[in-house]
This record gives structure tokens, C-alpha cells and sequence, in this order.
């Protein structure tokens, strides 16, 4: 899971990130409006936290720039604006969730995971695809009821694959998801098809149909054919 904070107090993007770290979600800050835009614009994520006070702009507008460019991620505004109007405000202009100032580490988690679990997953926290069983909660891996031995990038990996089943995914995109926007400053992808490689073999020696397909040239793609 990789997600955008956008917020101008440090210290509060440095928590969240530190939280954040430990339970496998890879965190990206952005502390203005203009290096904002930015990323939103050069990158995807699957979560974007909005503080709507920035230094050089309005996190309104983001939302509005989100919209207008066809974005889906999914946003949860973090403000200390609590008036009724705001909130009302956030709402109509696409955010998902809305958290006021001072908050809880551990509630803005699970505001996350639900969220996730709504968009992509329709809110289970099983993602389940024939004999493969996801646990997302507890980031395990069962085939045919054998747990896998399997790692965080791996899961990260199988969970976006099958997010978007039957898409091609380029070496790009893949790289991307698993390492933000540290992926322009790799030399190559190689890495990409060391984690494909390694996570079909742990399907396939559980007993999982092969449902990783090399599109040569293009990338892959999670095929049930």
C-alpha cells in the first residue's frame, strides 16, 4: 500500500510515516501545495491524506485537481478545521474520509484499511481469488489452506496484480507501486522481475494456478484464462 501525506507540520508527517512504516504501508510526504500537485500529477497512490492548510495553497484545490484529472485515489482530509460547512465542503468535493486534528495514530490506520478494503476489495478483509486466500489484515498468504512464506513486497505485489486483473502492467508501473517515486532514480527495473520471478514460484509450489503472464514488451498481467 503506498500513500501521499500531504501536510505542512513535519513532525506530524514524521509520526505518521514512523507509524505507518511497521505495518507495510510506504508513505511519501509532500509539505506544499506546489510540490503537491506535483506528485499527484507524476504518480499513483492508493491513499492520499490532505491537510487542507498548506503554506502555498488550499487543500481544497487538490482536491479539485483530483477530480478534474480523472484521480482515484482515495482521499482522507486531516485538518483542525472542524466546522460542520468544511467537512460538508471535503465531502462534496470527493474526499472519502474526513479526520480532525488531533487524532489517534491507530484510528487513522484503520481509517485507511477500510477505506482501501471499500475501493478495492469491496470491503473484505479476505481478498480471496480461487485457491489463493489474501489475509489483509495479517498480511499472510494461504494456497489450497498451505500458508506461504511470503514477504511484505511480495504480498504488495500479489495484491496489485490482482487489483487489476486481467490490466497489463507495465515494469514501470510495477516499480512504481512497489517503490514510489524512489523508482526514477533506479537505473533499471530489474528489480521488478526478481519479485515476479520469486512470487510465481512460491504459487506455483503451493499448488496455485499460474496466473502471472509475461506480456513481452508491455509487462504483466494477472490472467485467471
Amino acid at each position: 500500500m503506498k500513500i501521499l501525506i500531504i501536510e505542512d507540520e513535519l513532525e506530524i508527517a514524521a509520526n505518521i510515516k514512523g507509524y505507518f512504516k511497521p505495518n507495510g504501508i510506504q508513505c511519501e510526504t509532500s509539505g506544499t501545495y506546489k510540490d503537491a500537485l506535483d506528485k499527484i500529477n507524476n504518480y499513483d497512490y492508493d491513499c492520499v491524506l490532505l491537510d487542507l492548510m498548506l503554506p502555498d495553497g488550499d487543500g481544497f484545490d487538490i482536491l479539485k485537481e483530483l477530480k478534474k484529472r480523472n484521480k482515484t485515489e482515495g482521499v482522507i482530509i486531516i485538518s483542525a478545521k472542524e466546522t460542520l460547512d468544511t467537512r460538508i465542503e471535503g465531502f462534496n468535493l470527493g474526499a472519502d474520509d474526513y479526520l480532525t486534528k488531533p487524532f489517534h495514530l491507530s484510528e487513522l490506520l484503520v481509517r485507511i484499511q477500510a477505506l482501501i478494503r471499500r475501493k478495492n476489495f469491496k470491503g473484505n478483509n479476505n481478498v480471496v481469488f480461487n485457491e489463493i486466500v489474501i489475509d489483509i489484515l495479517s498480511k499472510t498468504v494461504t494456497v489450497n489452506n498451505t500458508k506461504l512464506d511470503i514477504t511484505k513486497k511480495e504480498i504488495d505485489l500479489l495484491l496489485f496484480l490482482i487489483g487489476n486483473e486481467n490490466k497489463v502492467l507495465s515494469k514501470g508501473a510495477i516499480a512504481e507501486h512497489l517503490s514510489g517515486d524512489m523508482a526514477d532514480m533506479l537505473d533499471n527495473h530489474d528489480f521488478v522481475y526478481a519479485h515476479i520471478k520469486n512470487l510465481k514460484k512460491k504459487l506455483s509450489h503451493a499448488g496455485s494456478g499460474d496466473y502471472i503472464k509475461t506480456i513481452y514488451g508491455l509487462g504483466y498481467k494477472w490472467d485467471n484464462e
